[in-house]
Parts: structure tokens; C-alpha cells; sequence
């Protein structure tokens, strides 16, 4: 399973969204729908898509307003469908954090490039913005260049898988992950194992991160999806 292909289809015309939604499919995407404001937000808090494709035009919240919420929590692609063609009303729609916009009518083949093209552009390699991360109060302290992880300013032993899955976590901490997903980010997708192998990995690096593994406050469980970090700097 890969990260970066899920899209939560905005927008209340029922026929646009089915047309996105099968050329999707096809490509091998997993689709979430809305067909308001009220029900985007909504399923992008419990799903956490990889990108987001917004009608400006919704029947209750605008989609300038859907935007700015999911901007206040999340840095996600937010691709903007619009019949507005005035270049003001692009321009604004891109400062409150959109990063691409097709106007309708529009061509599906050319929805789903620019799909492609804005997920390998804004998540494809994600970087964080210092190579030390701190969460805590210096609890818990990761340095990237050299690959350590210190709890209460001691270094803790932890393998490269419990790393890579811990960095991946932290990395896109607004991301609930499931066990396939860690399997097939950090083993790869020809691991030939238990999911299970997942949950035995969470355990160790709770040990070794958490102030009290069995009431983490950093690596959660969600319960009946998977893991995420609950990122505090």
C-alpha cells in the first residue's frame, strides 16, 4: 500500500465527483467524497487523505473556508476545482494555501496529472525544517544527521526499522497510519511476514521513548486503524 494515494473529493455535484472518483480508481488511488463543507471536514479529520480536491463552490461552508481550516492543522495538497476564471479570485484561493487549481469544465485525464505531479511536488520527499527535532521540552530529541534518538538527554538504542518507523510517523504526524501502510514504507512492499511484526515494533520503541509505555503520550494507538504521533514541540 502507498502513502501518497488517497484523495477526499470535494464538491455537491454528484456527477463530477463520480467522474473524478472513477478515473481515480482507475489509477489505482483510494477515494473519500464530500459533497459539503461541513462533511469535508469531517471525513478529512478521520480519514487524512493525501490530497484534497476542493469545489470553491459548496452549499454551506465555502471551499475558501474549508481551506483555511485544513490549513490550520495540516499542510496536505489542497487541489482547488472552480467555475470562477477571475485571477483574483485563483489568487486567493492560493494564498490561503492551495497549492494548484483547474477551472471548470475540465478534462478528467488532466485532473488526475495534475494529481500526480502535486503529490510528487509537495509530498513525495517531505523534508523537516531542522535536522534536530524536539518534542517536550527536549523529552525527546532526535537528531537526524546522525540518526539518534535521546530520551531525558540519553541516547537510546533502537534499530533501523523502529527508527525509520518512527521518523515516519513524526513526519506525517497528522496521519493515523495503518500496519500495512508502516510494512510497506519502512519493509517494503515484498516483506513476506506478519502484520502483527508492526505492533511488536510500536512496542519496543515505546519502551525505549515513552515516559510510561503503557500510557504513551508520543506513538498513540487508533484503535481499529492503526498508529500516529502526537507531535508537541
Amino acid at each position: 500500500m502507498s502513502l501518497e494515494k488517497s484523495v477526499l473529493i470535494v464538491d455537491d455535484e454528484i456527477k463530477i465527483v463520480s467522474v473524478i472518483e472513477s478515473y481515480l480508481i482507475h489509477n489505482e488511488y483510494t477515494v473519500y467524497k464530500a459533497y459539503n463543507g461541513k462533511e469535508a471536514l469531517e471525513v478529512f479529520n478521520k480519514e487524512s487523505p493525501s490530497l484534497v480536491i476542493l469545489d470553491l463552490m459548496l452549499p454551506d461552508i465555502s471551499g475558501e473556508e474549508v481551506c483555511r481550516n485544513i490549513r490550520k492543522i495540516s499542510r496536505v495538497p489542497i487541489i482547488m476545482l472552480t467555475a470562477k476564471v477571475l485571477e483574483e479570485d485563483i489568487l486567493n484561493g492560493l494564498d490561503l494555501g492551495a497549492d494548484d487549481y483547474i477551472t471548470k469544465p475540465f478534462s478528467p485525464k488532466q485532473l488526475i496529472a495534475r494529481v500526480g505531479v502535486v503529490l510528487r511536488r509537495c509530498t513525495g520527499d517531505r523534508q523537516f525544517l531542522s535536522n534536530v527535532l524536539s518534542f517536550n521540552n527536549n523529552d525527546l530529541v532526535i537528531n537526524l544527521l546522525k540518526r539518534e534518538v535521546k530520551k531525558n538527554n540519553q541516547v537510546v538504542k533502537v534499530t533501523p526499522n523502529e527508527y525509520n518507523i518512527l521518523l515516519t510517523l513524526i513526519k506525517f504526524s497528522e496521519k493515523t497510519f495503518t500496519r500495512d501502510e508502516l510494512i510497506s514504507i519502512v519493509l517494503g512492499d515484498d516483506f513476506d511476514g506478519f502484520d502483527r511484526t508492526v505492533d511488536t515494533h510500536i512496542k519496543n520503541l515505546r519502551q525505549k521513548i515513552e515516559s510510561d509505555p503503557k500510557s504513551p503520550s508520543y506513538i498513540l494507538t487508533v484503535f481499529g486503524v492503526g498508529y500516529r504521533f502526537d507531535a508537541k514541540p
